[in-house]
């Protein structure tokens, strides 16, 4: 006869709890430096992809930033699968180190005589194959905490990752100081410039990484009482013979809506972040030091706005529960993007070096400026809307007010979206083993951060940001009314079975 739960689960000890917590911390502190890894150069990309390889346009930018989430999203099931059946510390070293050498390739990627843009894609890649551990991570939280527990872990990890973006950013700005040349290490044909130097950090944190890892954490697993169980990826005959009851289905619709959500919430912000270096240039005629050290500010607050989002909603959903404050969210980031629409007579400044004809233009050139900005290698730099992308034309500026008070409401909306879809996930699908399903969660974030940004690239060079933006505006209402739609569905498997 099969032995009773309460027979079979080990209450935890002090020791237990201690460690068990320690090993949640780790998968924080890798939750955060796997958002650096993102962060830390996507201010810069654009800039650094003009300097190596000069036949590199606007559409290529969104390739390169989409080759991270495109590496991420078909890693991320892989890792799931392995840490389901595997000691987490396998993937978890594994793909840090892929990360640790593909931030060391992009260092090297202007040493190529041709084809640079393609090398810089590459490594992008790879950077985003590492970052496939976000799957082990999420699933690894999400098993050893109790459903009491989880909300606040999974805030945590989100607050991490927004520090991670706070970091990222910060780190590129003031890295903005060592300017375009930089110093040369000429043993090992090294450029650490304002380029390369964040990519070198995140390869540095990624060894330390790995060495926290190997030497703190340790397998847990706990029931939704918070009762200590086996290993976390020990999940098959001992597991059930220990009585965990994983009776039920899993909603499928659930999860299917899960992740339709959060693609769309993932995609959102991917084209925010893609687009705002080119835009600030076109519309603010930023040079390119300017639009990497402004941005890395501004994306920088965001993160610390960020982590006081994540604050509240740890207190704020005891109250009105997960679904609502995904609902909320979702309406602030429509309302960002309805600002960000270009609107008024103002026009942004041409690019005077593509001007050619005069008498081809359909408004007046009062607006073209050639800059020689005050620059630590003393270049100049043409700066403003490039003519060959028609639409600036004719389509109006975007204020700076406009672009700092969408800044804001995204800033908002964006991390209680984010958090509150994988919470609700990991709770959809109760006591199961969450390794496979966080990794398709993954994936689904990935696409969206490998579609966004060749969607917005070839859009917004195409036909600009008034179709870009409005685009955007759709697809998050048409969410929100699908989430509406699915509302009653989105529920813990403990509440939906009466545990």
């Amino acid at each position: 006869m099969r032995s009773s739960y309460s027979d079979k689960v080990v209450p935890e000890t002090p020791l237990q709890y201690k460690s068990r917590w320690w090993s949640i911390r780790i998968m924080y502190l890798t939750m955060f430096l796997s958002s650096v890894g993102f962060s830390i150069v996507i201010t810069s990309i654009w800039p650094y992809l003009q300097k190596v390889d000069q036949t590199a346009d606007a559409s290529f930018l969104g390739w390169v930033v989409a080759a991270y989430s495109l590496g991420q999203m078909l890693a991320s099931p892989i890792f799931g699968w392995w840490s389901n059946h595997r000691p987490r510390k396998e993937p978890l070293i594994t793909s840090i180190s892929i990360n640790v050498a593909a931030n060391i390739l992009y260092a090297y990627v202007h040493l190529p005589s041709s084809k640079n843009k393609y090398y810089m894609l590459m490594a992008r890649a790879f950077v985003g194959i590492g970052a496939g551990n976000v799957a082990v991570v999420r699933s690894y939280v999400a098993g050893a905490t109790s459903v009491r527990e989880r909300t606040g872990a999974m805030a945590n990890m989100s607050a991490c990752q927004a520090l991670g973006f706070i970091l990222g950013p910060g780190f590129q700005a003031a890295m903005a100081y060592i300017g375009e040349q930089g110093i040369t290490w000429a043993a090992v044909d090294l450029q650490v410039n304002m380029y390369t130097a964040p990519a070198l950090l995140g390869a540095i944190l990624g060894v330390v990484n790995i060495v926290l890892i190997i030497l703190i954490l340790r397998e847990h697993h706990v029931n939704d009482l918070g009762r200590d169980l086996n290993s976390i990826n020990d999940v098959s005959e001992e597991r059930i013979q220990a009585g965990e009851n994983t009776d039920g289905k899993i909603d499928r619709m659930a999860v299917l809506t899960s992740n339709i959500i959060f693609f769309v919430v993932l995609f959102v912000f991917a084209v925010f972040e893609t687009i705002s270096t080119p835009l600030s240039m076109d519309m603010y005629a930023w040079s390119r030091a300017q639009a990497t050290f402004y941005n890395g500010i501004i994306l920088a607050s965001i993160g610390v706005e960020s982590i006081f989002v994540f604050l509240a909603v740890k207190i704020v959903s005891k109250r009105t529960g997960d679904r609502a404050i995904l609902l909320g969210g979702l309406f602030i980031i429509l309302c960002g993007f309805v600002i960000l629409l270009p609107w008024g007579n103002t026009f942004p400044m041409l690019q005077w070096t593509d001007v050619r004809n005069a008498t081809d233009l359909q408004r007046p050139l009062d607006g073209i400026v050639k800059l020689t900005p005050n620059m630590p290698n003393h270049t100049s730099e043409y700066v403003g809307c490039p003519v060959r992308q028609k639409w600036c034309l004719y389509t109006p500026a975007i204020h700076l007010a406009q672009y700092l008070t969408a800044d804001v409401l995204i800033g908002v909306g964006y991390p209680a979206c984010n958090v509150m879809s994988y919470t609700l996930y990991s709770k959809i699908l109760g006591p199961k083993p969450q390794g496979v399903y966080m990794g398709w969660l993954t994936a689904s974030g990935s696409g969206a951060r490998t579609v966004g940004p060749v969607f917005v690239s070839q859009v917004y060079t195409t036909l600009g940001p008034r179709w870009a933006f409005s685009i955007i505006c759709v697809l998050v209402a048409a969410t929100a009314a699908f989430l509406c739609a699915t509302y009653k569905r989105l529920i813990a498997f403990s509440v939906k079975y009466g545990r």
